[in-house]
């Protein structure tokens, strides 16, 4: 007898079969009816109404540039796909894996362990402020506020001169929320979710204030979260990550942000935020181990922890900025901010955690911690016609930063990566010139860095071996280049050169010393990932369609690739050569005014070496580089007041490095989700249906044998929000 399931199509028939039967439907919905002329005043009316906007971005920039000026794939995550993806889940991370190409699937948890753009880890600016932490690199900096309180999102594919360490793989900067018209404006959001389970339900609460009156402004955002337990498809608790989990936790958000325009015709400006975000868990479960061998996943059971504290991210950050649009003929932006960042992980009772002058082997409790803090200055100065000349632009700037990190064991307070001091001075220049149908730029960003770590003794299981501390030198200069030839019929060229800067996770290799004798002046490494970046594309923007083709090639002679250590299940750093290559698309057709369709693919590749030496020829896997993806997604426009959206994501399956070491084996994964918002006088209705066929599949980082990291994904979630302004 058939199942239900057996009845469903193929996840391969299903795209085509939801494909095949839309765009038909919307081509059908524009053909035009009525006398000659209606037909010709609707259809420029239409047209008009759904030409494709010219963006700007600031992202790697500092100021707004134009995105057909950039030779690079840009992608501008905009307000409105912020708010679909909310709509289906509260994950940071998740419009990110939906919308940009290069970007791996997302994990589902606090952690964002292989969430890399390109194959790279990404700088991730707040507001230009950044979160990543470089030097203790926890994979945890991608939930550092509340996404309603961000409007856009900017994604720069690949390495930039303007922005310095972090920046090896890309930036992707997220721009908070500003009032829009004169009065003031408050917009209450709800929403609740479940998966039929006693404690599967969340709720959030957020309020968002917003104020302008002449030339002052002001944001105040606040919200409340509680979110439960997830289930599979199968009805099993989806667990608890090790490195940070979003169920079981609750989470509080405050941001403020007050501007001030002042000089003649307003040319100046200062502005002051504060962001301040935790969640935390709730410590009502605790790990329940599977076996991958039989194929049961990790899951959680109802139990509060023994001897442990809450984990939790807490970010902290205060920025005031200046702005002079007119100053010798420019724009000056100077920003001055100080940020705090806190991680605290799931206890373990890891064999690298254990200390026999404490507890019995094997019996130890603990927990990590990673704590940061920032503190800098961020400078440019623009101007768009240097030296009178049209089409002549040029940005300077002067940046420095001041950041220290270290990581303890929680509950033992001791010592398990020491604090890293790192100092950074970095002046950049960044030109291009215009002139007709090409544009050409340039840019050099100077790096002077310099990290001081103490003296410091490693732990029991790495044999408490003294390091003799040092400081040690980071000066390089990261050049950039590119061009862009714009072609007859909205057709353009370009391509591009660049070169990328980052120290790698500095934190591994410190607390992994285990031999006598050692210094950090002689680890090798701590010495600074270099990546060099070349890309080509053609792009395409009509009035009712665009696309993006793209191709990149990266390469680093002493990068950085995850291995995982046989006893402790932890990552291992490999500092050998990374290539990288990988093509993209990006697309949006829009029919009518009632119809728009999208997609975004990424084909990459990447090699390593196997041992010290030899040819690069060892496959990178999911650690560091997700498979081939495709996601499609088709909305709906019924009328002014109701619009449905459904959205596809496919990953493909891969088997890399066969009979041979790293050999790794992911499966394909078909997913689909829906939303439908209904606009109404009393507010705007909202249901979200994430994984819509309720399909079982285990997380694509989780097919790799990792540290306590084997989950299945979530079953179908069910969301309801309201959201009224008032």
């Amino acid at each position: 007898m058939k199942t239900h399931t057996d009845r469903l199509p193929s996840a391969a028939t299903l795209p085509l079969l939801l494909f095949a039967v839309l765009v038909p439907v919307a081509l059908a919905q524009t053909t035009p009816t009525g006398s000659g002329t209606d037909r010709n005043a609707d259809k420029d009316k239409e047209e008009k109404a759904i030409e494709l906007e010219k963006f700007t971005v600031t992202a790697g920039y500092r100021s707004p540039k134009a995105i057909d000026q950039i030779p690079g794939a840009i992608k501008l995550i905009t307000s409105e796909e912020v708010s679909q993806t909310k709509l289906l889940t509260d994950d940071a991370t998740a419009v990110l894996a939906r919308t940009v190409p290069g970007y791996a699937p997302a994990t589902q948890s606090m952690n964002n362990t292989g969430e890399t753009l390109r194959g790279r880890v990404a700088l991730r600016l707040f507001d230009g402020i950044s979160q990543t932490t470089p030097l203790r690199e926890g994979s945890r900096n991608g939930t550092f506020t509340d996404m309603d309180i961000v409007e856009r999102i900017e994604v720069i594919n690949g390495p930039s001169a303007s922005e310095g360490i972090g920046a090896v793989g890309g930036i992707i900067n997220y721009i908070s929320k500003s009032p829009t018209k004169e009065g003031s404006e408050a917009v209450l959001r709800t929403k609740f979710s479940g998966q039929g389970y006693d404690d599967s339900f969340n709720w959030r609460v957020g309020l968002n204030y917003f104020h302008k009156a002449g030339d002052k402004d002001l944001v105040v955002g606040t919200s409340f979260s509680e979110r439960g337990m997830s289930y599979d498809a199968h009805g099993r608790r989806q667990g608890m990550s090790q490195s940070g989990s979003v169920n079981d936790s609750d989470s509080h958000n405050l941001f403020i942000k007050g501007g001030y325009n002042f000089g003649a015709g307003e040319s100046q400006r200062v502005t002051l935020t504060v962001s301040q975000f935790r969640i935390e868990g709730q410590g009502h479960y605790v790990i329940e181990l599977g076996d991958r061998s039989k194929g049961i996943t990790d899951s959680a059971r109802r139990q509060p922890p023994l001897n442990s504290k809450a984990e939790f991210n807490d970010f902290k950050q205060y920025a005031l900025a200046y702005n002079h649009s007119a100053l010798f003929g420019g724009s000056l932006n100077l920003q001055i901010y100080k940020a705090s960042q806190a991680m605290r992980f799931l206890a373990e009772d890891g064999a690298d955690k254990q200390d026999p002058d404490i507890a019995p082997l094997g019996k130890l409790v603990d927990q990590s911690e990673i704590n940061s803090q920032k503190k800098g200055l961020r400078s440019s100065w623009a101007n768009k016609e240097l030296f009178g000349v049209t089409g002549l632009e040029a940005n300077i700037g002067y940046d420095i930063l001041e950041e220290t990190a270290q990581q303890i064991l929680a509950l033992t307070n001791r010592l398990w990566v020491p604090p890293m001091n790192y100092t950074s001075h970095a002046p950049f220049l960044q030109a291009s010139y215009a002139k007709g149908p090409v544009t050409i730029s340039g840019g050099v960003r100077r790096e002077d860095g310099e990290l001081q770590v103490d003296s410091y003794t490693t732990t029991y299981f790495r044999n408490r071996v003294h390091v003799t501390g040092g400081t040690l030198d980071y000066s390089e200069t990261i050049p950039n280049a590119g061009v862009i030839v714009r072609l007859p019929q909205n057709w353009s060229i370009f391509g591009s050169y660049s070169k990328g800067y980052t120290l790698p996770n500095v934190g591994i290799p410190l607390r992994n010393v285990n031999t006598p004798g050692q210094s950090v002046e002689g680890i090798l490494d701590l010495q600074a990932v270099l990546a060099d970046n070349k890309e080509f594309g053609v792009t395409w923007a009509g009035k009712k369609a665009s696309f993006n083709v793209s191709h990149y090639d990266s390469y680093s002679d002493l990068g950085v690739s995850l291995t995982v250590d046989p006893v402790t299940r932890d990552f291992v750093m490999q500092r050998r050569p990374v290539d990288l290559e990988g093509w993209e698309f990006s697309g949006e057709f829009r029919p009518s005014k009632a119809w728009r369709f999208g997609a975004n693919y990424s084909r990459a590749r990447g090699k390593t070496r196997t041992t010290e030496t030899g040819p690069l020829t060892r496959a990178i896997g999911m650690a560091s580089l997700s498979p081939d993806k495709l996601n499609l997604s088709a909305t709906w426009k019924a009328n002014e007041d109701v619009s449905v959206s459904l959205f596809m994501d496919n990953l493909f399956k891969r088997d890399i490095n066969v009979g041979a070491p790293g050999e790794e084996h992911t499966s394909g994964l078909t997913l689909f989700h829906v939303t439908v918002n209904y606009h109404t006088k009393w507010g705007d209705f909202s249901v979200g249906v994430e994984n819509a066929l309720d399909k079982y599949y285990i997380l694509p980082w989780s097919q790799i044998d990792q540290f306590l990291n084997y989950f299945a994904g979530r079953g179908r979630v069910i969301s309801v929000a309201h959201t009224l302004k008032f």
